[in-house]
């Protein structure tokens, strides 16, 4: 059979084989996987959207409390991959990570289930008034919680990456169908999402909490049987270096001890292996860039000195560490975003509970619903994205994204400024109506309707196909070769330092605003609080970013890297695919 039939990518399959690139991968192979997605957004939604209320009305957390353990738990469920990528990467591979990861958070996902419906394992309640729960009980709950932490550990970083592993970047027809692919992805997360915001949160609050996690949880296991059928069809990335992250780590030693060294006038004579060698080995060389400097001397030759050429290291592997140090600076203005994102799953819930939620005569909006909007905003504004949007600018650009990844996420960034500022808006207006109606207790309902919050949801939602799909596309592109899992935890590990950072900000806030018996922005009475004041805070905090990732992304450079296959050089970067013969 000939070579050509097989993916050029170097993929294989799950015994090791190249796989024939007509029976596997593409949109056919993640038809099996897009399902998992969808239940784990579910289950995910399912806890994170209506948590806040849990806490609080099950076990009777004050509001400070239960949205500090709201975010470190979601800070924890994005952090994690980290530790999961790693193994992927290194050790396990992505399907394997992700097949003990899942089964892990199916277990959390049983035990959670068993915590909110086992009598013995949740506190008592008559007539809606739950008594405290036991110490116990807490502990059973939040290791429930956290063993679902450490699952999604595994999943996240590795389920999407799969997924994207299953096009060949160097066939033009699936590199093509490549650039849609996250924001196909998303939308099925999104979908998921919507279940969980609309349905899930309904039935938790009108058929109890058992059910209402019982459900996502038969979801997954269904979803996984799923995804093991299509286990045929898929391509896997063979791994090519034993540990990535440990040419990082030579890179900056080498930088280090040659610190002194003067750099070569050109590039061409720093260390790098021949073409042949990447011909052999398959691997994708990174051509050099003009960035970051310093790291170069860890490539420098030096005359006289009895040193192999193992000891050195390549210009690609330079500029692997370039890559990481130019996503690091990246990730760092993505992080008050995710800040901004955050208040969806705690401070926005918590805003809503206090107004009129009625929509007809009969029926009540549980207030984490109203993040069904968010989703809905991604849902409809996803195909728009791909169908409109992006062949419109492609004709403008020549780009086959439309616009740049960096721009993307701008765009992304400046309507999350805007929603930010109608929260700040609506806040403003739901305090004034506290005040001429002369609201004080937390129970009392402020006569103003929950769709007020309508548009921050939406806008947000906007938001997200920009920065969110935006993000994990970008750091995914732009990792090394070896280290797409790893790179992929950019995107959720920002996510969870954003709730992280949104919890210390929070605490911090409620103490200095507090101090000397004064009122805090963020007290346990949200009728007798200053959100408004914390919303502007967030405003401000994100102009700013804004400023800052403008700098960043100014300054930052794409990857620009080849493979040589045979007589063909094929190149790989932001732009059209150039397949022209080698020029020597």
């Amino acid at each position: 059979m000939e070579s050509k039939d097989y993916t050029q990518d170097g993929t294989v399959d799950l015994r090791g084989q190249p796989v024939l690139a007509a029976k596997t991968g593409k949109w056919k192979a993640c038809s099996f996987l897009v399902g998992y997605e969808a239940f784990e957004r579910m289950a995910f939604y399912g806890i994170a959207s209506n948590l806040v209320v849990y806490l609080t009305t099950q076990l009777h957390e004050d509001t400070v409390s239960s949205v500090t353990n709201v975010n470190n738990w979601s800070g924890s469920v994005w952090i994690t991959p980290i530790i999961g990528a790693y193994i992927a990467d290194s050790y396990l591979g992505r399907f394997w990570t992700f097949t003990v990861s899942s089964l892990i958070y199916v277990i959390g996902m049983v035990l959670l289930t068993m915590a909110v419906s086992v009598k013995f394992l949740k506190p008592t309640c008559v007539n809606g008034v739950c008594n405290k729960a036991t110490p116990s009980q807490i502990a059973f709950f939040y290791t429930s919680l956290y063993i679902i932490a450490v699952g999604a550990g595994g999943t996240k970083p590795n389920i999407s990456t799969f997924g994207a592993d299953q096009f060949d970047d160097f066939n033009p027809h699936e590199k093509k169908l490549k650039v849609s692919f996250f924001n196909w992805w998303m939308f099925s997360a999104f979908t998921g999402a919507l279940f969980a915001t609309l349905g899930l949160v309904y039935i938790q609050e009108n058929f109890g909490w058992g059910l209402g996690y019982g459900i996502p949880t038969v979801g997954l296991m269904l979803s996984l049987v799923i995804f093991y059928i299509g286990t045929p069809r898929y391509r896997h990335k063979a791994r090519r270096t034993g540990h990535p992250t440990g040419d990082l780590f030579r890179v900056l030693v080498g930088a280090f001890v040659n610190r002194k060294l003067v750099l070569p006038s050109h590039p061409s004579e720093l260390h790098e292996f021949d073409q042949q060698y990447y011909i052999t080995t398959g691997k994708r060389r990174v051509h050099h860039t003009a960035v970051f400097r310093f790291l170069d001397k860890a490539a420098i030759k030096q005359e006289g000195k009895d040193s192999k050429p193992r000891d050195l290291c390549t210009v690609t592997q330079v500029e692997a560490a370039k890559l990481i140090l130019g996503m690091t600076i990246i990730w760092l203005v993505t992080l008050i975003p995710s800040t901004i994102w955050a208040q969806i799953n705690t401070l926005f819930v918590k805003q809503g509970i206090t107004l009129d939620r009625h929509f007809g005569s009969n029926f009540q909006i549980p207030a984490a619903s109203l993040g069904s909007f968010v989703t809905l905003s991604m849902l409809i504004s996803v195909p728009m994205y791909d169908r409109y949007f992006v062949p419109l600018m492609r004709k403008k650009t020549g780009n086959p994204r439309g616009i740049t990844l960096l721009q993307r996420l701008g765009i992304g960034f400046v309507i999350q400024i805007l929603a930010i500022a109608i929260a700040y808006a609506v806040e403003v207006k739901r305090i004034h109506v506290i005040r001429v109606h002369q609201i004080r207790r937390p129970e009392e309902i402020v006569p103003m309707s929950i769709f007020y919050l309508l548009p921050q949801y939406a806008l947000l939602g906007i938001a997200d196909v920009f920065n969110a799909i935006g993000l994990l596309e970008f750091f995914y592109d732009q990792s090394p070769e070896d280290m797409q899992s790893l790179g992929t935890t950019f995107f959720t590990s920002g996510i969870g330092v954003g709730n992280f950072l949104n919890s210390f900000l929070v605490t911090m806030v409620d103490k200095t605003t507090g101090r000397n018996e004064g009122k805090s922005w963020i007290g346990k009475n949200v009728n007798d609080s200053h959100l408004d004041y914390y919303y502007g805070f967030l405003l401000i905090l994100s102009a700013l970013n804004l400023l800052a990732f403008l700098g960043a992304s100014n300054k930052y450079i794409y990857k620009r890297e080849s493979v040589e296959i045979e007589e063909k050089c094929v190149q790989m970067e932001a732009k059209p695919l150039d397949l022209s013969p080698l020029q020597v």
